[in-house]
């Protein structure tokens, strides 16, 4: 009988895990999208409102009218700054005007970081690297990105944790320690952190033999060893 009660419990389990775990995604991006959605409608809702009132249009046809608004203002903009005579009067107000503004720099940095709109920019360049934190004589290592070079030879690398990867770790190292890792794009270095580390595996196995052992030799050696 218990056997029995074991069974159908662990049937019930499996079936709500299983469940869950179809449905929980997509109600978790139902609702990000509806979020934004939201977002950006109360953004263009005077736009949406002209339609509305004016000719009668139904309120999801005048949101979408609004987001195509918003969309052609991104476009126009973006265009304009790339001229030389935008640049200089965007330069100017930026200076005079909206630096001024609390915390205007550091989430226009943050922002122009994550969406790859700087040169320097890591999601951009894309220089994902093995690095072995206690030195490569310990088989202990992570991935991270190449955020930035230093006139002594050392870089600094942002080590994202799982399962939020704009979240995590900065640390200041010596190149004898960061394998680069020109195989692996960004996006499947994030794709792998989100999963928490689910996936590593076909990535590791993408490097080069020399890369997966500590001491192994890297594209900074300068000679040829034996």
């Amino acid at each position: 009988m218990n056997t029995i009660r074991d069974k159908h419990i662990n049937f019930i389990r499996k079936s709500l895990v299983g469940g869950l775990v179809v449905l929980l995604p997509l109600a978790i991006i139902a609702f990000f999208f509806r979020w934004i959605y939201s977002l950006v409608t109360d953004l263009t809702s005077p736009v949406a409102m002209i339609f509305i009132r004016g000719f009668g249009w139904p309120q999801f046809a005048a949101d979408l009218i609004g987001i195509a608004t918003l969309v052609l203002i991104c476009f126009l903009v973006g265009n304009l700054i790339t001229t030389r005579l935008g640049s200089w009067a965007w330069n100017r107000m930026e200076e005079s005007v909206m630096a001024r503004l609390p915390g205007y720099r550091s989430v226009r940095e943050v922002i122009a970081q994550i969406l790859g709109g700087k040169e320097d920019s890591p999601f951009s360049r894309g220089e994902v690297a093995r690095i072995w934190l206690y030195g490569r004589q310990v088989d202990v290592s992570v991935l991270g990105l190449v955020t930035s070079r230093h006139p002594d030879g050392r870089v600094s690398v942002f080590v994202p944790t799982g399962p939020n990867p704009t979240s995590g770790f900065i640390y200041h190292c010596s190149m004898d320690v960061v394998t680069l890792c020109p195989e692996i794009r960004v996006e499947q270095m994030m794709k792998v952190v989100v999963a928490c580390g689910a996936g590593t595996s076909s990535l590791i196995e993408m490097l080069p033999d020399a890369s997966l052992r500590p001491g192994g030799r890297t594209d900074f050696d300068d000679t040829e060893k034996p």
